[in-house]
């Protein structure tokens, strides 16, 4: 009789924290903008090397990942053209961080911090000492985004250090509680329409000698969802994120760089490759909530069920997901160098990462979720590495 293979959870490909991941990015922007620990006391330190600029754009596109991009270069002539060296750009693969979903790589890049001490940890996750979870992208039920997240945004920082912050993205963004622990600072400035939004964060870049603008662009994720990466919705828009990439760059006023990355990459997971949680009594057994999404799980057990509930998943899904107690995930570095305090409980007593195509849903629980086509927040290269493509103007 043969064994099954438990994946082990230490050999998961981690995140590049520190190096090569979305928490770096504006560290290093920030150091080529000249702040100084003077400006930022605990400015991190970052092996992301990025040439200096007075004025800088991230346009931060939703679900386009590298290994997306890569296999589309008919759809994106122009992004494509800034992907690496053996395709004539400068581009480059950055990690999203863990779980690879928007909430969490928003608070990444806005904070500058990795998951683990931001404590955005996953989609969704248990409120520490209560028997509930927290969207935390819709972010309900609602919590105090101050105690939640305590650390000062990238742009505040900037803005108190006399750079000229904006944010330029959809108006129904602008009060959400997610904006102000993961974005805030500066002027946010609404517009609907795409063009306008590249047209306005070029104009805002010019408009002081340090600048930092913020652009984002939702509509490919979206469509990536409901229909799949592998559909003519999903190639749409992403020839209009093109499109608009082209536009902000040929804009760009002197002494100024463009960033163009993402929050995460995606994958199609057909419904034969889906384990229905609410349907499997044995992965339900000492299970009081499932928090995180389809490909990134935190399990949530009752007291004194933790050691039960991770045999069993292990067991039952350690050949097709990374199984890890909470202690084994954050010591593997999932969720960064450290995680703070207050951020410990909000990690599942078990965290279970798809390596494999497939993922865990819950009908019942989670019926949207459930029916989406396209899926994320695992650390397999599709979904883990977001592409990182620069273009400057001297």
């Amino acid at each position: 009789m043969t064994l099954p293979i438990v994946l082990d959870p230490a050999a998961a490909p981690a995140p590049a924290y520190g190096s090569a991941a979305l928490c770096d990015l504006l560290p290093a922007v920030a150091h080529g903008l000249g702040m100084t620990t003077a400006d930022w006391p605990d400015l991190p330190g970052t092996g992301l090397a990025l040439p200096p600029a007075d004025r800088v754009c991230v346009f931060l596109v939703d679900g386009l990942g590298w290994e997306l991009l890569r296999a589309h270069p008919a759809e994106a002539p122009f992004l494509h053209s800034l992907l690496g060296s053996s395709l004539g750009g400068s581009g480059r693969p950055i990690t999203a961080g863990f779980p690879a979903t928007t909430a969490t790589s928003l608070a990444s890049v806005g904070t500058g911090l990795p998951p683990g001490q931001h404590g955005l940890a996953g989609y969704m996750v248990r409120i520490p000492g209560e028997r509930r979870l927290m969207n935390q992208l819709r972010w309900q039920p609602h919590v105090n985004p101050r105690s939640w997240q305590p650390y000062p945004t990238v742009f505040r920082l900037a803005e108190r250090a006399g750079v000229a912050a904006y944010q330029v993205s959809s108006p129904k963004f602008e009060f959400t509680p997610l904006t102000e622990v993961a974005l805030a600072g500066g002027t946010f400035l609404g517009r609907l329409p795409g063009e306008e939004r590249m047209d306005l964060a070029a104009d805002r870049l010019a408009s002081a000698d340090r600048s930092l603008v913020y652009t984002y662009y939702s509509e490919l994720d979206g469509m990536g969802h409901r229909y799949g990466v592998d559909s003519d919705a999903w190639r749409g828009q992403l020839m209009m994120v093109d499109r608009l990439a082209q536009r902000l760059a040929e804009q760009l006023p002197p002494r100024s760089a463009l960033y163009v990355t993402a929050d995460h990459g995606m994958i199609d997971i057909a419904p034969e490759q889906r384990v229905d949680f609410d349907e499997d009594a044995e992965l339900r057994s000492g299970v009081l909530l499932l928090g995180g999404e389809g490909r990134a799980r935190h399990v949530y057990a009752v007291d004194g069920a933790a050691d039960d509930v991770f045999t069993v998943w292990s067991e039952v899904l350690g050949e097709q997901m990374w199984v890890a107690t909470r202690d084994q995930a954050i010591a593997a570095g999932w969720f960064g160098p450290t995680v703070d305090e207050r951020v410990y409980q909000r990690i599942g007593d078990v965290v279970a990462a798809a390596k494999e195509d497939m993922a865990v849903i819950a009908t019942r629980r989670e019926p949207g979720e459930s029916a989406m086509v396209g899926l994320h927040g695992s650390m397999t290269p599709v979904e883990q590495l977001v592409p990182l493509l620069e273009v400057r103007r001297g």
